[in-house]
């Protein structure tokens, strides 16, 4: 498995013709899986789902994006990290539940490490804080797979600007808030919270 961090925010025209470029060569054997760790500038992006009326103040680009689930806000703050994994190897008919098992237990796993307690809630795709009706989205889930090989992948709020969210109801849940590690008083080191994140993340991807 291969590991790229880029180390300046990268348009998200040219993160999604890399990946498919990527998807494309794994598929065909002449490329190793990756792990690509990046940011974006401000955006905006809308999933397969993304309801028109979610988009309360495009104060940003808007892009309309292949991966399931509804409209999100990436930029600069934001870890963002794009998994291109042959799911085939794991299984001979992807189960597609499971990734997204993989993907939560993921950032559950590397929030745990900084002593972040990050929930699984039914119903809702991603990562969450808090309890007693005050929980916080801290991470987001949003995935994609082409014969076999996935794409997209996870974004953790690492401190980046929340009142940037406003414009959208994130992930069509107006009830729920979003948060991130330096809101939690958690100011994390970007080298190692790549380093905790690639070590977990071979822990559950290579674990066949």
């Amino acid at each position: 498995m291969e590991i790229l961090i880029s180390q300046t925010p990268v348009p998200y025209e040219t993160a999604v013709a890399t990946m498919e470029s990527r998807v494309a060569a794994i598929r065909g054997g002449e490329a190793d899986e990756c792990l690509w760790f990046l940011e974006h500038p401000p955006l905006y992006t809308a999933g397969t789902s993304a309801r028109p009326e979610d988009l309360l103040a495009p104060r940003f680009p808007v892009y309309r994006t292949g991966r399931g689930g509804q409209y999100t806000y990436h930029g600069p703050g934001q870890r963002v990290v794009y998994v291109m994994l042959d799911l085939t190897k794991r299984q001979d008919v992807p189960d597609l539940k499971h990734y997204v098992w993989q993907l939560e237990e993921w950032i559950i796993r590397t929030l745990a490490r900084f002593d972040v307690k990050g929930e699984r809630r039914p119903g809702r795709v991603g990562i969450w804080v808090g309890a007693n009706g005050e929980e916080k989205k801290i991470a987001a889930i949003g995935v994609r797979v082409r014969r076999g090989v996935s794409y997209h992948g996870i974004a953790i709020n690492v401190d980046p600007d929340l009142s940037h969210f406003a414009g959208i109801v994130p992930c069509g849940l107006p009830d729920y808030g979003v948060t991130s590690l330096s809101a939690l008083g958690k100011n994390i080191d970007r080298k190692k919270l790549d380093a905790v994140l690639t070590q977990e993340g071979k822990n559950i991807f290579l674990d066949r």
